[in-house]
């Protein structure tokens, strides 16, 4: 499986980045659910495993990585299947398999379980893993996405909502938008990102790496293919089997992020998802931050994070 051939193409390699403070951080790899995946590694104590969203890769948690390992935690962030440096397998990009990518990776890195904490399609896998796998799953984070349920309630029944989501219905034509995300040395990435974020954008050295990383052959293909089977598998016995698994509610302690001026998700489809959780629930919306609350202000981001990580009574 390759990409539409592009003269930006990438190595993997270019994914091993050191980050600002991170002078202990280890790049390894893991073996999980039948494939490799790349991690990032820093700090000694309970697990913190830390799920990206599109277009990115591991590097969009460099800040809560150090921040993490600061206040005591393993922080761990891994890049997803089709993505970074981890395997971009022809198939298993929907999101039961991709869950179990991340409940694999936990066993792999030696630990009984996790705090998940997923930001856009990592927090949509996020939720998944949370309600499959709950042995696994100590606490659920998530940032930027509604619980699945309520995300397939906001595509069918929210005009503005599906609007917002122009991108994802792009992605159902074949190879067309891999070609767009490729261009001009992956040009799109950085404009996406810029036009879903708040006021404070995430900085120049950021966009150049997302850019980068997307320019590794088959990565675009990839990334899109999960957002392809959200869509495509609506009507289909997948989806709908999917769905009814989702019914199952998450009982772990839950916290919710959300950007006020998030434009790809609503908040009004964001809020709401406490009713799938039976356990203590939190919702914190960051006024003046869009779509990447964990770049846009990373300090009130980990703070929120961790006090909530530390807490023992999670529902105040």
């Amino acid at each position: 499986m390759t990409d539409p051939a592009t003269p930006s193409a990438q190595p993997a390699s270019a994914v091993r980045l050191d980050i600002p403070g991170g002078s202990g951080l280890i790049h390894r790899d893991v073996a999980a659910n039948g494939a490799r995946f790349h991690i990032a590694e820093l700090g000694d104590g309970p697990l913190v495993l830390l799920l990206h969203g599109f277009p990115q890769f591991w590097w969009t948690w460099r800040h809560q990585l150090t921040a993490l390992a600061d206040a005591g935690f393993r922080a761990v962030a891994m890049d997803l299947r089709g993505v970074g440096g981890s395997d971009r397998t022809p198939r298993g990009y929907d999101p039961a398999n991709l869950a179990l990518d991340i409940t694999g990776v936990i066993r792999s890195l030696g630990e009984p379980d996790a705090a998940l904490v997923g930001h856009d399609l990592g927090g949509y896998l996020a939720w998944t893993a949370a309600a499959m796998r709950p042995k696994l799953v100590r606490r659920l984070a998530v940032a930027s996405m509604p619980h699945p349920r309520r995300w397939r309630s906001a595509l069918l029944s929210d005009a503005r909502q599906s609007a917002a989501l122009s991108h994802i219905w792009g992605f159902q034509r074949p190879w067309i938008p891999e070609r767009q995300l490729t261009a001009e040395d992956g040009a799109l990435v950085g404009k996406l990102i810029q036009d879903w974020s708040g006021p404070h954008l995430p900085d120049d050295e950021a966009l150049e790496n997302y850019r980068r990383a997307m320019c590794i052959p088959s990565t675009a293909h990839c990334s899109i293919e999960p957002y392809r089977w959200m869509v495509r598998s609506l009507a289909r016995p997948d989806g709908i089997q999917y769905n009814r698994r989702m019914k199952r509610p998450v009982r772990v302690p839950t916290l919710h992020l959300h950007g006020s001026l998030d434009p790809v998700v609503r908040t009004r489809s964001a809020a709401g998802s406490g009713q799938y959780v039976e356990a203590p629930y939190r919702w914190r919306l960051f006024d003046g931050l869009g779509h990447f609350p964990h770049e846009e202000d990373p300090v009130s981001f980990s703070t929120e994070l961790i006090n909530w990580l530390k807490d023992p009574e999670p529902d105040r």
